[in-house]
């Protein structure tokens, strides 16, 4: 027996294929150019918002102790990153900005701040860090500076990293490998101790 495919209903066939196809592609695409926009302005205003509860701060001293949500600004200037901090670790808060831990120290406190972000927007520059790289982190509280000690690459299931110490120490977290196409397979993290 043999099968007989019309040529009419093959062509009918991939370039309903190809519009299905392109449609797809439009949009990925559309929705990718939405994250990178919101989270452009989402940090352009909470960085115009964090410098006038800053200024508010200075020119009034007891004004706003803290600002539900906001934590602060964290900066590493070797690597040109500067990027808002919010807290929580959910995936809306992580798409805009780092997110604080909930649960772990505040900045400024004894023990384990502890700040999250994606691999492939806010944190990518965390790729290049060395040891001994200077870390920034403005609250409303004051400006902390944190030396890097060390990094390395553990498994998501391994919480140690969330541990508290004695000293002020801030971590960064964010997915490894770098270029991983996909939910990669281990975490990248940076331990940092305050500088007094």
């Amino acid at each position: 027996m043999r099968l007989v495919v019309r040529r009419t209903a093959l062509r009918r066939a991939l370039l309903w294929s190809q519009r299905a196809l392109l449609g797809s592609a439009v949009l990925l695409l559309g929705y990718a150019a939405f994250v990178l926009t919101d989270a452009w302005f989402f940090q352009r205003r909470e960085s115009r918002h964090f410098v006038r509860l800053l200024e508010q701060r200075v020119a009034v001293p007891v004004a706003l102790r803290s600002q539900p949500g906001l934590i602060g600004r964290l900066e590493i200037q070797r690597l040109g990153l500067s990027v808002m901090v919010m807290e929580g670790d959910d995936h809306r808060t992580l798409r805009r900005a780092v997110g604080h831990i909930p649960g772990t120290a505040m900045p400024g406190q004894n023990g384990n701040s502890v700040l999250t972000g994606h691999r492939d927007t806010f944190f990518r520059p965390l790729r290049n860090i060395r040891l001994d790289d200077i870390v920034t982190l403005t609250t409303l509280q004051g400006e902390y500076r944190y030396r890097v000690l060390a990094t390395q690459v553990v498994s998501p299931d391994n919480v140690s990293v969330l541990d508290a110490g004695r000293n002020e120490i801030l971590t960064l977290i964010t997915c490894y490998p770098f270029y991983f196409v996909g939910a990669a397979p281990n975490r990248f993290i940076v331990r940092t101790e305050r500088i007094q």
